[in-house]
């Protein structure tokens, strides 16, 4: 026998079988089945939540005082300490004084004149009455006299009222805090010429208790009026929580204290104003304000965690698992956020099974390995 011939058919052999042994390793692989995919799963839980509304706004004094000087002249003394508290009637600024002292002092004087004339037109009066009578004077001469008192008399209320003014510049040259609450910066400086057409020379905001401005949709303020028809437009007893722009919470609740009385044409909003007592001063008028409140409780509301939820074209979808363990991605339509978790108004029933981790491995039908949801306690 050929040895040639022997080798070669033992590697055609070889290689026959080698061919044969990958065909039949590779059938073996196309067939396997991956395992389910592991989700966590968590129930729908049903419970009674409570609605909470989030609002963005600002804080405002509760009443802000711009101060303006009401007489020009020359500033001659700052009375305060920028940023310090200021009480009603405490002394903020003195404007010269010496031009309005003379002018008083100068109305004063046409007073005493005006009087003076008053006086003897009084006298004539009283002389020429009995003249009259006695038919020593005339007549005319009388009602002369009677018409002099009148125009002296009217001469004084003139004067007098010149005198006040007089004063009452006087007085408006120590400018003075009309409100208890928070001394601004200085806009002007001493020696500055101020009158009433050179701006605000500082202001002063009442605090105690502070305003926080915020928005509320059109729809909000409906929802309040049909559950409330008797309201102004907020639900009697809401508390308001303050959060600050460092993510803490403001430790005091406040209450509605007002609400626009229009809806703003460009945004459909309508401003709603609540009181927040600030004892300390800790907030003050223009800072960040993020107001929330528990507007409601929802009774029987079907709740799951906010991350089972996928958002898709405008709507949300999550994935169930039925009892063979087959998903199914449902549409469903979501609510108010109650912390982690999202209130489910349409789509789900108590006990459904949602994909809280794990979405992302499955597709619609497939069969999944559920196990429980490891934060579902959190």
């Amino acid at each position: 026998m050929d040895p040639f011939n022997v080798r070669g058919r033992f590697f055609v052999f070889a290689s026959g079988g080698i061919v044969l042994a990958l065909a039949c390793g590779c059938g073996k692989q196309a067939v396997q089945a991956p395992p389910p995919a592991d989700v966590q799963v968590v129930p729908v839980e049903q419970k009674d939540v409570p609605v909470v509304r989030e609002w963005i706004g600002s804080l405002d004094g509760f009443v802000n005082a711009q101060i303006r000087a009401e007489v020009s002249g020359y500033l001659v003394k700052q009375d305060y300490k920028e940023g310090s508290a200021v009480r009603k009637g405490d002394p903020l600024f003195e404007i010269d004084p010496r031009p309005f002292e003379a002018a008083l002092a100068q109305a004063a004087g046409q007073l005493g004149q005006a009087q003076a004339q008053l006086g003897k037109a009084e006298q004539d009066v009283a002389r020429f009455t009995p003249l009259a009578k006695d038919k020593a004077i005339s007549q005319e001469e009388l009602d002369d006299a009677v018409q002099g008192r009148l125009a002296a008399a009217a001469q004084v209320a003139t004067a007098q009222a010149a005198v006040d003014q007089a004063r009452l510049n006087l007085s408006f040259t120590h400018i003075v805090s009309p409100i208890d609450g928070i001394a601004g910066l200085v806009q002007a400086q001493i020696g500055n010429l101020v009158g009433p057409a050179t701006g605000i020379l500082t202001t002063v905001a009442t605090v105690d208790p502070i305003k926080a401005y915020f928005p509320i949709s059109e729809q909000t303020y409906l929802e309040f009026r049909r559950r409330e028809p008797d309201a102004p437009s907020i639900p009697a007893g809401i508390a308001f929580e303050l959060m600050l722009s460092d993510g803490t919470t403001y430790p005091k609740k406040g209450t509605f204290f007002a609400i626009d009385s229009q809806v703003d044409g460009n945004t459909g909003t309508l401003r709603v104003a609540a009181l927040f007592p600030n004892p300390d001063g800790l907030l003050r008028p223009g800072q960040y304000a993020r107001v929330r409140a528990v507007v409601s409780l929802e009774k029987g509301a079907l709740v799951v965690p906010q991350r089972a939820l996928s958002e898709l074209q405008g709507g949300y979808q999550v994935a169930t698992v039925d009892a063979e363990n087959h998903a199914h991605i449902v549409a469903v339509t979501a609510g108010a956020q109650v912390g982690s978790q999202v209130v489910i108004e349409k789509g789900l029933h108590p006990g459904d099974r949602v994909v809280a981790d794990g979405v992302q491995k499955i597709a619609d039908g497939t069969i999944v390995n559920p196990i429980p949801f490891a934060d579902a306690a959190k």
